[in-house]
C-alpha cells in the first residue's frame, strides 16, 4: 500500500511538469512579455487624433482706440485714468490730461499775437511817416524842377555862357531829384509791405497756437463713445500710467465691443507641423472650467516669435472664432486654455513612440513570433503626442516590444533615446 502511494505521487508529479512546461509559452504570451521586464504592446486598429495644447487669452473682435486727440501733435501728461478692466457707460469721462503745458501754450499764444499786433501797428506808423516825408521830397523835386524850367538861362544874347550851362546843370539836377525821390518812395514802400506781411506772419502764427491750445483743452477729457470695458493697452511690456507722457495718435486704451469676442492662442513651435486656418479647436475659460467652447482657427501667424523677449522659447499665435460669445462670461484679457485638432484619422493603426527603433536608417519594432521578437521594417504616417501612425508593416493584434529585446533592461533609456530619433523626434 505503501509503494502505491509512491507511485500515484511519482505519476502526478510528472504529469505536473509536463502540464508547467507546455503551458510556459502559453503564459508568457497571456502576461505580455517574453523575457523579465519586457513591456510588449498588442497592436490594434482604431481611431489617431492628433492634438495640441495652447494657453492665451480673450479678445474683442471690435474694439475704439482711446488715447490723445490726433489733432494734438505736442506730448500730453495722463492726469487720471480710470481702472483697469472696469465697466463704463457710454460718454464717461475715462482718461484726462494735464492742462498745465496747453494752458502755458495759451498764455504764450496771446502773448505773442499782441505783441505782433503792437509792432503791426507801430510798423503802419512808421511808413505812413515814411511815405508822407518821401511825398514832400517828390513834390519837392518837382517844384525845383518846375522852377528850373521855366527860369532857365537860354538867352545868349543877355546870358552869359556859364550862366546858361549853370541853369541846364540845375534843370538836370532837379530832374534828377524828382526821379531819385520817386523811385525811394517806391523802394521803401515795397520794403515796408514786406515788414508789414513778416508782422502779419507772426501774428498768424500766434493765432494758430492759440487755436491749437484751445482745442487741445477742450480735448483733455477723453469721454467713452460706448459702453463696455475699459482695457489700457500695453507698451513693450509696460501698461500707460498717470504722469506719463505720450504723443498725439498714440493709443493709452480700449474700448471692447463685448458683442463678440475671440481667442489669441500660442501654440509652441515644436508642436505646430500641421497648423493651418480651418482647423477646429475647443477652448474653456480658466476661470469657469467647466464650460467648454467650440471654436475655428481662423488665422496663424507666418512666423513664430517670443513671448517673452528673455525666454527663448518660440510660439506661434493663433486667432480663433468662437461659434458663440457668452457675453456674461468672456471677458477681454480672460485667460483660456485651448486643444486644437491638427489630424484626426479613423481604422488605422497608431502605436506608442517607444515601440519604434532606428536600424540602419530605417524604421523597425519587434514584434512577437514564435515564441520570440523579431524586427519588422515599417512605415510611419502622422505623429501626435506619444503616438506614431504605422502605415504599413503591422497588423492588428500583433504583439511588439517597447523596448528593445536585444538590450538588458539598463539601456532602456538608450533605446527610448533612440526611439525619439529621426521623425520621432519632430512634431508631437
Amino acid at each position: 500500500m505503501k509503494l502505491k502511494q509512491i507511485v500515484i505521487v511519482l505519476v502526478c508529479l510528472a504529469v505536473l511538469v509536463l502540464v508547467t512546461t507546455a503551458a510556459v509559452p502559453v503564459l508568457r504570451d497571456l502576461i505580455g512579455t517574453s523575457e523579465p521586464g519586457l513591456p510588449v504592446y498588442t497592436v490594434e486598429q482604431g481611431e489617431f487624433v492628433h492634438r495640441v495644447f495652447a494657453e492665451g487669452h480673450f479678445e474683442a473682435v471690435d474694439a475704439t482706440l482711446l488715447g490723445p486727440p490726433p489733432e494734438v501733435t505736442d506730448a500730453l501728461k495722463i492726469a487720471w485714468l480710470a481702472e483697469d478692466g472696469s465697466r463704463v457707460d457710454e460718454g464717461e469721462v475715462v482718461i484726462r490730461f494735464d492742462p498745465t503745458e496747453m494752458e502755458e501754450d495759451l498764455r504764450r499764444g496771446n502773448h505773442d499775437r499782441e505783441t505782433a499786433q503792437s509792432k503791426i501797428v507801430q510798423q503802419e506808423a512808421r511808413e505812413r511817416a515814411a511815405s508822407n516825408n518821401l511825398e514832400r521830397d517828390a513834390e519837392m523835386a518837382s517844384l525845383e524842377l518846375n522852377y528850373a524850367q521855366e527860369f532857365q538861362s537860354k538867352d545868349q544874347r543877355i546870358f552869359s555862357r556859364s550862366e546858361i550851362i549853370e541853369s541846364e546843370i540845375n534843370q538836370d539836377l532837379a530832374t534828377r531829384k524828382r526821379d531819385h525821390a520817386a523811385e525811394a518812395g517806391a523802394v521803401h514802400s515795397e520794403l515796408a509791405q514786406t515788414e508789414l506781411d513778416l508782422l502779419v506772419i507772426g501774428r498768424r502764427q500766434a493765432e494758430i497756437k492759440i487755436e491749437h491750445a484751445e482745442k487741445g483743452l477742450t480735448a483733455l477729457e477723453v469721454r467713452a463713445p460706448h459702453a463696455g470695458i475699459f482695457v489700457l493697452k500695453e507698451q513693450w511690456g509696460r501698461s500707460p500710467e498717470v504722469g506719463q507722457m505720450v504723443w498725439g495718435g498714440n493709443p493709452i486704451a480700449e474700448l471692447p465691443k463685448l458683442d463678440k469676442m475671440k481667442a489669441e492662442v500660442f501654440v509652441l513651435e515644436a508642436d505646430a507641423g500641421g497648423l493651418k486656418e480651418g482647423l477646429a479647436a475647443r477652448l474653456v475659460i480658466e476661470a469657469h472650467p467647466e464650460m467648454e467652447y467650440e471654436a475655428t482657427v481662423t488665422k496663424v501667424d507666418a512666423v513664430a516669435q517670443r513671448r517673452n523677449r528673455r525666454v527663448p522659447v518660440q510660439y506661434f499665435r493663433v486667432t480663433l472664432e468662437l461659434q458663440e460669445t457668452d457675453a456674461e462670461l468672456m471677458k477681454p484679457g480672460q485667460r483660456v486654455r485651448s486643444v486644437l485638432t491638427l489630424e484626426e484619422l479613423d481604422d488605422v493603426i497608431s502605436v506608442p513612440r517607444q515601440a519604434i527603433f532606428e536600424d540602419e536608417g530605417k524604421r523597425i519594432v519587434y514584434r512577437h513570433e514564435d515564441g520570440a521578437f523579431k524586427s519588422v521594417e515599417v512605415e510611419l504616417g502622422a505623429t501626435a503626442l506619444g503616438r506614431v501612425v504605422v502605415a504599413e508593416g503591422l497588423s492588428a493584434g500583433d504583439r511588439i516590444a517597447l523596448r528593445d529585446p536585444n538590450r538588458p533592461a539598463d539601456g532602456a533609456s538608450e533605446s527610448g533615446a533612440a526611439a525619439g530619433s529621426g521623425p520621432m523626434g519632430a512634431g508631437s
